[in-house]
């Protein structure tokens, strides 16, 4: 069985939902299909919630009113048989009846849980009435049935794999079998999420949990391409890459993946392929295990980072040192992209500039701090083992006329990053991928 994933823009319209609803049942085989919410309404439901926290009951009801006509609009688009229509659209009624509801009790991030969690229940109940409109043997399993997350708010793995299964076991004779992506309960028994771009996560899931023939992620571009797309002209999808090449490009910024996706089919062994909704037929990206030698893939690139440097006369020799360092930004639940060290000091950068003002007066316990903001990552990857001769020598000559911050290379065979300036980045990946790829 296959798991196939559709994202928010794949099931943004009525004309969409078809296009999809084409694509999962072309095979006739039994898949697995995982919908986001469609494009608009997450925004829109986290926009109610925001009301509903501030007490502005007529912004909320506004909101839940608009949706609910779009809603409505859609039903009238892809539901010709009267009963279907009819039964859609009081499930409709029943679920924005369900949103107006929370105005009547005072509003918490548990009840933001729930809200955000109807677009998925949405467009997931719209595409299964609509398959057995088309005569198709289709079946909605709730994810929150069996996608659960603990304590740490790391997935279940066991329930996980116990639940899915039981539910395959015992609702036979389907062909397409269609749950929810993104939301779950939490080690609690309470409605939660795996975050945004979470449902690429619940497929890799899913996929590694029933041991999936392959996992493919729709979008509307056709696979990772080997550069920004909107930054550098005549890009080109890659046709293969590894679990770590791919990992390093969605972390790095490749938006069409979301950074989480890859680790369980990569520990399950699962190839994970990329795929373009407009365009069903093209090779788009298959990421596996295989791994060919003395190729760079592609770049990418990382905005809105921070660059902290410490300089420090006590640091040398100093044992400890970095443990405190490291520690600062653990207490302050901060992760660091790119580290680089000497004997004085020691560089780092961030992502998430939330607690930089405490890191910092923390940080200068141990030494003189100087902080770089409006910095980019720009990161090439590939098969690039120290031993492969001048790789590194050609990538460093493509940046030869951009000021590089910090370099690190060397923690990874698959990456080489650069930090510099955001201004530079368009001339960098320019420079990049006329060196590299043409």
């Amino acid at each position: 069985m296959k798991v196939m994933k559709f994202g928010g823009t794949s099931v943004g319209s009525p004309e969409r939902m078809k296009n999809v609803c084409q694509l999962i049942t072309r095979s006739g085989e039994p898949t697995f299909v995982v919908l986001s919410a469609m494009s608009g309404t997450t925004n829109s439901l986290v926009e109610i919630s925001n009301y509903f926290y501030k007490k502005n009951l007529d912004g909320a009801h506004d909101i839940i009113n608009q949706l609910e006509r779009k809603y409505m609009q859609h039903a009238d688009e892809l539901f010709e048989d009267e009963k279907t229509n009819s039964d859609i659209k009081s499930f409709l009624k029943e679920r924005f009846m369900f949103l107006r509801s929370f105005s009547k009790d005072t509003f918490t991030s548990f009840e933001e849980r729930i809200v955000v969690a109807q677009g998925e229940i949405l467009s997931t109940n719209i595409v299964v009435a609509y398959l057995k409109q088309c005569g198709i043997k289709a079946t909605l399993i709730s994810a929150l049935d069996f996608m659960k997350i603990d304590k740490n708010q790391e997935p279940d793995m066991m329930h996980i794999k116990k639940e899915i299964n039981d539910i395959l076991n015992r609702e036979t004779g389907y062909q397409i079998y269609i749950t929810q992506g993104f939301i779950c309960k939490n080690a609690y028994d309470e409605i939660d999420n795996l975050q945004r771009g979470g449902s690429d996560y619940t497929a890799s899931l899913i996929g590694a949990a029933i041991q999936a023939e392959e996992i493919q992620i729709w979008t509307d571009i056709d696979g990772m391409h080997n550069n920004d797309p909107r930054i550098v002209d005549n890009t080109e999808p890659v046709h293969q890459l590894n679990f770590e090449e791919a990992a390093e490009l969605a972390y790095f910024g490749a938006k069409i993946l979301h950074p989480t996706c890859v680790q369980p089919a990569k520990n399950a062994g699962i190839p994970v392929a990329l795929k373009n909704t407009m365009e069903p037929d093209a090779p788009g990206t298959i990421i596996n295990n295989e791994l060919q030698r003395g190729t760079i893939k592609a770049v990418a690139a990382k905005d809105n980072i921070t660059a902290i440097k410490i300089k420090s006369s006590r640091m040398l020799l100093a044992s400890g040192f970095l443990r405190k360092v490291f520690d600062t930004f653990e207490e302050f639940n901060t992760p660091i992209d790119m580290v680089c060290t000497s004997e004085v000091g020691v560089s780092m950068s961030i992502d998430n500039p939330r607690n930089l003002d405490a890191i910092v007066d923390k940080l200068k316990k141990y030494g003189t701090i100087t902080v770089d903001r409006n910095m980019c990552i720009i990161c090439v990857v590939g098969d690039l083992d120290w031993e492969n001769l001048g790789f590194e020598t050609l990538v460093t000559q493509a940046m030869k006329d951009i000021p590089v911050r910090m370099i690190s290379y060397g923690g990874s065979n698959f990456n080489i990053s650069y930090l510099i300036k955001e201004s530079d980045k368009k001339k960098a990946l320019q420079n990049l991928s006329r060196v590299l790829f043409k």
